[in-house]
């Protein structure tokens, strides 16, 4: 492959943000748009958690590998500009799918994904890559994480977390008193404790071109598509053969990609146990939607809430965050519900446990209500979506 990066070696670590796959998980949400544009916390985006830990990080040189519908996540991302990426020859690369190569194309899964960017991270010159997902919230400075990685010769550092939920749906870890990781179990039917890996995966290049060049040798498949998902083919082989060890993120961490976890997520926000967008020294930073201050009417009554620039609010809010460009007209009542934007709640709507995406219809009288369970949640979308959705258009 022709050099992409000539006479350029200056910086050693590469963050890599897989922020392709299409998210059906969080769908509807994630129907019109990639998951890491889905809106967070009023007036943020998903892809700003990663991008304001590493831009706080100090890592200079991060990429993005894309593939479901790009286009708000890039109008969006405005060339790495707020986050201080937006360098000549370090900074925010956008890493789309291409033909041409064997290695490029379409990724079959994020283990095939990663694998397609071992030639330009070789290119690059870099000895280190942190691979990270895209659809987690968590405020964690990676710096003493690479100082671990690099001081105890690892090929591959896991960063792990303590979950208070199933463990099932991650990758289980067991590690020993020297922190090698011991045993690594994707999604197990019956994990072994709650010990878990917070997609955030610091490899040595070198013994990772090593590694998917053998596994794909060994399948026959040069491509890689058979890779999977690299915590079912890539992470099991290291932690086998490879020096692999773990560093623990503590505090809060949780996975947004389902429905459920993703409102939840946002009454822990309203409950002070969530994410803290009040970090000293720590900004969540977004490419902000320019609007006018939040109007609250004196007839209204708000309470327990996040209500975001440019909306009206002249009916209730109770224990809910409101997105930009929401107005929730008087004699409309909205109860523990998460407003995306850009919609109107009219008079005699009643919200309780819901996601209302941007754009959404909502109807007078009821949706909603709370009651045990998973799928708790109702989810409201525009009637009709037609080729994009009002925010895939918009960019709101």
């Amino acid at each position: 492959m022709a050099d992409p990066f000539p006479q350029d070696r200056a910086h050693s670590t590469v963050a890599l943000v897989l922020a392709g796959g299409q998210g059906s998980r969080l769908s509807p949400l994630t129907d019109a748009r990639s998951k890491p544009a889905v809106p967070v916390a009023g007036q943020y985006r998903l892809i700003d958690v990663v991008l304001s830990n590493l831009s706080n990080s100090g890592l200079r040189d991060v990429w993005i590998v894309e593939q479901y519908r790009p286009f708000t996540l890039n109008q969006h991302l405005a060339g790495g500009r707020p986050w201080d990426l937006d360098g000549t020859r370090h900074g925010l690369r956008l890493l789309p799918p291409a033909e041409g190569r064997t290695e490029e194309g379409f990724a079959a899964g994020n283990g095939h994904a990663l694998h397609q960017q071992v030639p330009l991270l070789e290119s690059f010159g870099a000895d280190t890559v942190v691979v990270l997902s895209a659809d987690h919230l968590y405020q964690f400075d990676l710096r003493p994480a690479l100082e671990h990685h690099r001081a105890r010769g690892s090929e591959l550092t896991v960063v792990t977390t303590q979950t208070d939920e199933d463990p099932s749906r991650f990758g289980v870890v067991q590690v020993d008193a020297d922190h090698t990781v011991t045993r690594y179990d994707h999604k197990p039917e019956d994990p072994d404790g709650s010990l878990v890996a917070t997609e955030i995966f610091i490899y040595d290049v070198a013994a990772l071109g090593q590694v998917t060049r053998r596994l794909t040798a060994e399948r026959g498949d040069a491509d890689g598509d058979s890779l999977g998902d690299y915590g079912e083919s890539i992470v099991p082989h290291f932690v086998d053969h490879r020096r692999t060890h773990a560093y623990r993120l503590d505090g809060y961490w949780r996975d947004v990609g389902t429905v459920e976890a993703y409102f939840k997520a946002h009454m822990e926000l309203l409950d002070g146990t969530g994410l803290d967008l009040d970090r000293p020294g720590w900004p969540l930073i977004t490419n902000p939607k320019h609007a006018p201050p939040a109007w609250i009417d004196t007839r209204a009554t708000v309470s327990a809430s996040l209500v975001t620039a440019g909306c009206r609010i002249r009916g209730e809010v109770e224990h809910s965050i409101v997105g930009p460009g929401v107005v929730v007209e008087a004699g409309a009542r909205v109860s523990r519900s998460v407003l995306l934007g850009d919609c109107v709640v009219p008079a005699g709507a009643e919200l309780e446990s819901v996601i209302a995406d941007v754009g959404a219809e909502i109807p007078t009288g009821r949706s909603g209500r709370t009651k045990p369970g998973p799928g708790n949640i109702t989810v409201l979308v525009p009637d009709d979506r037609g080729p994009a959705s009002a925010d895939e258009t918009t960019g709101t």
